[in-house]
């Protein structure tokens, strides 16, 4: 098989310049025209700067991709292609490459902290880049030491010069190629080159002007003005990139028409080498045009009526007849109608249909048609998104299982159509917005779906909305057992929170001060209690309760105080103490009147005596005793006679004292001890001690206010010689007498 290369290119994409980072492909493309249809072994090379870099063999024709990744500098350089088929070869000019930037290198020390003369590890790595690099650590800005590796990180020991604070970074060369100097340019000297006589000649028959699809085509190429003295010549006779043919001196090929090879064929001449080449193109009229294929209708249902139609436009040169209509592939479910015409029943999945047309040995295919019957839309259902809550605004969603797309949905209220909802994209929910006042109208709603032209009566209806509503719940009314009044110490509280609305229901108790509830309980009833056992005054205060269900609206009770009272034991106790305490002092009180009433009656053995009346300003004293006198004196005052040992009022005397005396002037008696000395001239001496007892005897005639000293005197003493009685002393002007008593 002969065969000669035409042209090689190496293209740099997307630019020549670029910056870091960027996908960088170089493009290797070579025209080689040969005379067979096997595929060429073909040895592609890419090399940067006359270094290899990667070699490549292939039997496509197809350009050479050879890509650099996030170009980094180290990519710079100058770039060629070489191809080599069957020992022939032709390399590319050269490109170069220019990659600008560089990453920003970074240290790591493996400690921040060291001792004086203590050494550290630094690290300093040059992310992304490639090549050989040279890494250069800084210690506050003054290099201290240098590495070349051939990775992008190096490691170094530092130890650092003095105590103190250091700043230590580094920095990176990436190393390319060496500096080059370019020289002065020489001197010039002038070349001629003479052009040899000779020269390829193309001729194309029939050289008529307009050439149809299917004419014989005869193509030669010849040398003219060849000489002996020329070196081999060799002749290559191409269309595009298809070789032809090739010899020596002549090449002859003959081929049919068709409109879809390129017109453009070439003659080519080497000799060592010279290059020269002649061209010439050429129109080919088509016989037909390549069929197109319609459907129709534009849209078609599973087993519903469809036509494909092939039609091509035919030339003057071509009958009608002529022209025959296939569908590709053979086992077509439709059947031809007429010329170009095929009918039939559509498939319940997608097929694909191509129309073949050919005529006079020509044959040509139309693009492929894929038919996609729609798929009627199923029985919609419908349903709540989320939650219907009375008086508040849901969605309802409309939905079919199966269907294709678009797909007309429309919500009812009853038969009412509300509105109309279009899905035309997969996954596209029908949604729609709506609010009830009542429970039962949320089963009125319906849903239609259409996806083609039908009646109406045609289209597929959901069933009635079938979803629970939401009732919001009403104020709750807490409710207290026992009766608020009534709790006490020890009873059992129940505190009954009850709603009206759609449970389930969330119910929670708070005290007042408390910001937590005191309990939390969720129950699918409308009422539930909180309970407290053992009541003590500590639960005293006042609750509430609070709750809400899924309508998400929180309503509160109103409060109620309670008011915990003394367990009834208790005040059994504490009125058992109170009737003790008042028994105690009951049974004191007569102690007490007995101790008195007994003085009484010990004083009442005296003999109370009444003595002749004295004037007022008299004063009777009894003395009995060996050695020393007791004075009892008898006073008067306003009329009345006021003993100094009167214990109590006349008035707190109870009856049978009262009775007693109730013949005799009231009485009191006060017991005064008045030690004096005895004069021997006017006291008799008797053995023993005798109490003297002397009274103050009210007078019924005296005045409230006036205080007069009576002179009745009663006298009495405790002894067996009453003639002491007869002995008195007599005081003037009352100077020993006791201060008056009101």
């Amino acid at each position: 098989m002969a065969m000669f290369i035409r042209d090689i290119t190496l293209s740099i994409e997307p630019s020549n310049e670029v910056t870091r980072g960027t996908n960088v492909t170089l493009r290797c493309q070579a025209t080689v025209s040969s005379s067979g249809q096997e595929a060429l072994s073909r040895e592609y090379t890419i090399s940067k700067d006359s270094n290899t870099i990667y070699t490549k063999t292939s039997s496509s024709s197809e350009d050479l991709l050879y890509p650099l990744s996030e170009a980094r500098v180290f990519n710079n350089g100058k770039y060629t292609c070489k191809i080599n088929i069957e020992g022939k070869q032709m390399t590319s000019v050269a490109k170069k490459l220019t990659v600008t930037g560089l990453s920003k290198p970074i240290i790591h020390l493996n400690k921040l902290v060291v001792s004086e003369g203590e050494e550290i590890t630094a690290r300093c790595s040059a992310p992304s880049e490639t090549g050989s690099i040279f890494f250069y650590f800084y210690e506050d800005s003054t290099e201290i030491q240098e590495q070349q590796v051939v990775s992008n990180q190096a490691e170094a020991k530092l130890r650092l010069s003095s105590v103190g604070v250091h700043n230590i970074h580094c920095a990176y060369t990436v190393l390319i190629t060496a500096d080059s100097f370019k020289s002065v340019e020489s001197n010039t000297v002038t070349v001629s080159v003479k052009e040899l006589p000779i020269t390829a000649v193309l001729d194309i028959f029939p050289q008529s002007p307009k050439i149809y699809e299917g004419d014989q085509l005869f193509i030669s190429c010849t040398v003219q003005n060849a000489l002996r003295t020329f070196k081999s010549i060799h002749l290559y006779l191409s269309r595009g990139n298809k070789l032809l043919s090739m010899g020596d001196t002549k090449v002859n090929h003959s081929s049919v028409a068709l409109a879809k090879d390129p017109g453009a064929f070439e003659c080519r001449l080497e000799m060592g080498d010279v290059v020269k080449f002649d061209t010439k193109t050429i129109s080919v009229t088509e016989l037909f045009s390549v069929p197109t294929l319609t459907m129709s209708p534009a849209e078609v249902f599973q087993n519903e009526y469809m036509a494909l139609t092939c039609k091509s436009d035919r030339s003057e040169r071509l009958d009608r007849e002529d022209l025959i209509y296939t569908l590709d592939p053979p086992g077509s479910p439709l059947i031809p109608k007429s010329t170009g015409i095929f009918s039939g029943t559509a498939l319940r999945y997608d097929f694909n249909y191509t129309c073949v047309a050919q005529a006079k040995g020509i044959v040509k295919h139309s693009k492929t048609l894929t038919v996609r019957p729609k798929v009627p839309v199923s029985t919609p259902k419908i349903s709540v998104v989320g939650r219907a809550v009375l008086g508040q605004p849901f969605k309802i969603l409309c939905q079919s299982d199966f269907g294709s797309l678009p797909i007309n949905y429309t919500l009812l209220m009853g038969y009412d159509q509300l509105s109309t909802f279009i899905v035309r994209r997969p996954f596209q929910q029908a949604l729609f917005t709506v609010s009830i006042t009542e429970p039962g109208e949320i089963s009125k709603y319906m849903c239609e779906a259409k996806n083609q032209k039908r009646k109406e009566s045609e289209a597929p209806l959901s069933k009635r909305l079938n979803a629970t509503v939401i009732v919001p719940l009403t104020h709750p009314i807490l409710t207290v057992i026992p009766h608020p009044p009534e709790i006490s110490e020890g009873d059992d509280l129940y505190l009954i929170c009850g709603v009206k609305g759609t449970p389930p229901v969330t119910f929670k108790w708070y005290r007042v001060g408390s910001e937590q509830p005191l309990y939390t309980n969720t129950t699918n009833k409308n009422n539930t209690d909180y309970q407290v056992h053992s009541l003590s005054k500590e639960h005293s205060g006042v609750y509430y309760c609070e709750a809400f269900n899924h309508a998400n609206n929180v309503v509160r009770s109103d409060s109620v105080t309670i008011d915990v009272r003394l367990a009834l034991w208790k005040k059994v106790v504490i009125g058992g103490f109170c009737l003790l305490a008042v028994s105690v002092l009951v049974v004191v009180c007569v102690l007490c009147f007995r101790s008195k009433r007994g003085k009484r009656e010990a004083a009442a053995e005296l003999s109370v005596k009444p003595s002749s009346p004295k004037s007022d300003d008299s004063l009777t004293v009894n003395l009995t005793h060996d050695t020393e006198v007791y004075n009892a004196a008898t006073v008067r005052v306003n009329g009345a006679a006021v003993s100094v040992w009167s214990e109590r009022p006349p008035e707190e005397a109870n009856d049978e004292e009262s009775s007693m005396v109730s013949n005799e002037p009231d009485v009191e008696y006060t017991e005064v001890v008045h030690p004096r000395p005895v004069d021997p001239a006017r006291v008799l001496l008797r053995k023993g001690t005798d109490t003297v007892y002397s009274e103050l005897q009210n007078s019924p005639h005296g005045a409230a206010d006036h205080h007069d000293y009576g002179s009745v005197e009663y006298a009495e003493l405790n002894s067996e010689q009453p003639e002491i009685n007869s002995y008195r002393l007599e005081v003037n002007n009352h100077q020993d007498l006791p201060v008056p008593v009101d």
